[in-house]
């Protein structure tokens, strides 16, 4: 958005929400959290969002779609907006992500391995089972050592991510 934008500087909540893609709650929300400085308001009450909320607003959603957390970006922006520099800090959180996606890639892997092999067992245990027959397939899961899937890691990505960014998705 450039200056010479035919949009009106201030606007209201609903005009920017619609202006940078999101809700009108998702706007709310990253004001009451504070990725989004409090809007000064109209002699009537309503929100007036000023042109550099914008850019905020887009920041906001770069971040979030590469996997920092509402609650990372806060005490990012708190950090900026005392003039502190958190560039090492949010790099080391973009490293710490990747680590974490390459750990959920190797057990999606996994997984996927596993239940390809389940597949091909259970295509042998149904060949050879008359029709109408139970064949035992979940049994048979059970009579095996169990494989060492790596939920954790599944479970982490869900907790840190999904939660938090799940939120302000309105």
């Amino acid at each position: 958005m450039n200056s010479n934008s035919p949009e009106k500087w201030p606007m209201n909540a609903g005009r920017f929400a619609r202006l940078s893609g999101v809700s009108a709650d998702t706007i709310r929300y990253y004001e009451r959290r504070g990725v989004l400085p409090r809007a000064p308001r109209s002699t009537a009450g309503y929100r007036q969002f000023p042109q550099q909320s914008l850019a905020r607003v887009k920041l906001v959603r770069a971040a979030l779609s590469v996997g920092f957390s509402i609650d990372e970006l806060v005490a990012i922006f708190a950090q900026r907006d005392r003039g502190i520099a958190p560039c090492r800090q949010v790099r080391a959180l973009a490293a710490e992500k990747l680590e974490m996606l390459e750990t959920l890639l190797a057990d999606l892997h996994a997984w996927r391995r596993r239940l390809k092999e389940m597949l091909a067992d259970w295509d042998q245990i149904l060949d050879a089972t008359p029709n109408g027959r139970r064949a035992g397939l979940l049994e048979s899961l059970a009579a095996k050592k169990p494989g060492s899937l790596q939920t954790r890691s599944l479970a982490l990505f869900a907790k840190r991510n999904v939660t938090s960014n799940k939120i302000h998705e309105r």
